[in-house]
């Protein structure tokens, strides 16, 4: 059992560089992109509305404020194991070259719950857009085409129809086999369609900002933190909501947010220069996209009441375009919205399955996961067998799934990473302090404390379900581990021995 504990040796990850396959194409503003794609989406189009009604109110601002500033503190931690390891496995491998072995299966297995079931959350976010735009052009699909067997019959008996004996979110499915043929054909150009749907859904963020500013009326930010009271929660039971548990409790509900800048750290090795340019994108994602955040919710609960959010048709699902809808009536600038939306989950589907297909070469480099998850095509140069697969899993799970389930445990997958990226990289300072780092992270023992608190703050916010349903994931992966990955695992055949310091 002392075997579990053991690290791989950071010689191994150099070695691992060194004979890498993937090709190098990545630049700094590449990857920041990737970092501000994979984080503006459907957190921001979607959350706004449902945070503010349901938890903040007007002061939905300080729950981002909250929430970016448990981000940032795992961020600066991120920084500095990017630029010590810059190899691809994000947290998996740091914590595999600093705290053992199991503990980094467990990591690694927990950024499935953030990547492979955000990618499903996303996909799923992207179908409901993609029939709004629809309707716009006067198309409707059958609602059991666009909606999972559960909630295509709650559909059928709030309108008064009959129930389905069927149904499968086509639109869901469809996306994501798109998305995963063009990860197959190549980082570059992945990244390239990144960056241009980047640009435009960055522009539209900008545009909603500063247009919707002007018809900001003060009275819908009085008072700006409501007082706490017992509403309706979405999930039916009644809950606490507005003053500063409000706040909290609207950080936990909008960090699915902010997830994504993470996966800048898994391109590390298909980054030209990643010992500077990954701190660098990290932090500057992050910062960015926290600025637009706080921004964009001060305006839509300026524009419209937060107490409307409830009551407006749509409101909770686009609360962007129904907002600027009644506070501007430019119905043009609505369809621009919802086209950017549609157009704009792209790019965090494209970037979450990156990162998850990386993670999974990383793992199975290190033999705790099958040899076909590491293959890389002779041409393209990209892990084609782990993508292809992954692809159709996402497709299918999102298609059959609600969307209210994988929000919930990409989170909880999310903070439980960042919190183990806290301690690995304090543990690893306290151990290792002659390691030669790239970048490091200010007063590491104040960061990184603060990081692991408000991470395990929030994951106790978090719906108990969701909680429960993540620790089964854990446990499951936990047998795996045992079952496979102990046995097979390259460090504990003596794989890495070489690099071993005697």
């Amino acid at each position: 059992m002392s075997n579990i504990w053991k690290t791989k040796p950071l010689g191994a990850y150099e070695a691992d560089m060194k004979k890498s396959e993937l090709k190098r194409v990545l630049g700094k503003w590449s990857l920041t992109a990737i970092g501000i794609g994979a984080i503006i989406g459907g957190g921001i189009f979607v959350l706004t509305g449902t945070g503010a009604y349901y938890h903040a109110g007007p002061a939905l601002a300080l729950s981002f404020v909250v929430a970016g500033i448990a981000c940032i503190f795992a961020a600066l931690c991120y920084a500095e194991f990017a630029a010590l390891l810059p190899v691809e496995g994000s947290a998996y491998a740091y914590a595999y070259g600093t705290v053992g072995e199991v503990f980094a299966w467990l990591i690694g297995w927990g950024l499935v719950l953030e990547y492979a079931m955000g990618s499903m959350t996303v996909a799923v976010s992207w179908s409901g857009y993609f029939n709004k735009f629809l309707k716009i052009i006067n198309v409707e699909l059958p609602y059991y085409l666009t909606n999972d067997f559960a909630t295509a019959k709650q559909y059928a008996v709030a309108h008064g129809l009959t129930e389905p004996n069927f149904a499968f979110n086509l639109p869901a499915f469809i996306i994501v086999l798109i998305v995963t043929s063009i990860l197959v054909k190549g980082t570059k150009e992945a990244a390239g369609a990144n960056n241009m749907i980047v640009i435009l859904k960055t522009s539209v963020v900008v545009f909603v900002i500063v247009v919707g500013a002007l018809f900001i009326n003060m009275d819908n930010l009085t008072p700006f933190i409501p007082d706490e009271k017992m509403i309706l929660q979405s999930d039916g039971k009644m809950g606490a909501a507005y003053g500063f548990n409000g706040i909290i409790a609207g950080a936990a509900a909008v960090f699915f947010a902010y997830i994504g800048f993470d996966a800048v750290s898994t391109q590390a090795a298909e980054a030209k220069n990643p010992r500077k340019d990954i701190p660098f994108a990290i932090i500057t994602s992050l910062l960015v996209c926290t600025a637009l955040y706080i921004l964009m919710s001060l305006v839509l609960t300026g524009m419209m009441s937060y107490k409307d959010f409830g009551s407006v048709p749509d409101a909770l699902t686009a609360p962007v375009a129904v907002a600027f809808e009644k506070a501007t009536g430019m119905n043009w600038a609505v369809i621009l919205i919802t086209v950017a939306a549609t157009i704009g989950l792209i790019s965090v589907l494209l970037v979450m399955m990156l990162g998850q297909s990386r993670i999974f070469l990383g793992m199975a480099k290190d033999g705790l996961l099958p040899k076909m998850f590491k293959e890389i095509h002779p041409v393209r140069k990209t892990p084609y067998k782990n993508t292809i697969l992954l692809g159709l899993i996402v497709a299918t799970v999102a298609a059959l799934t609600p969307i209210s389930t994988l929000v919930h445990m990409c989170s909880f997958g999310t903070l439980f990473a960042f919190t183990m990226v806290c301690f690995a990289v304090w543990l690893l300072r306290v151990k290792k302090p002659e390691l030669k780092r790239g970048f490091k992270t200010p007063m590491l023992p104040v960061v990184a404390s603060l990081g692991i608190l408000i991470n395990i703050y929030l994951i106790i916010n978090l719906e108990p379900s969701a909680i429960y349903m993540a620790i089964g994931w854990l446990a499951l992966g936990l047998l795996i581990y045992f079952l496979y990955g102990k046995r097979n695992s390259v460090l504990n055949k003596g794989g890495y021995d070489e690099f071993i310091e005697k």
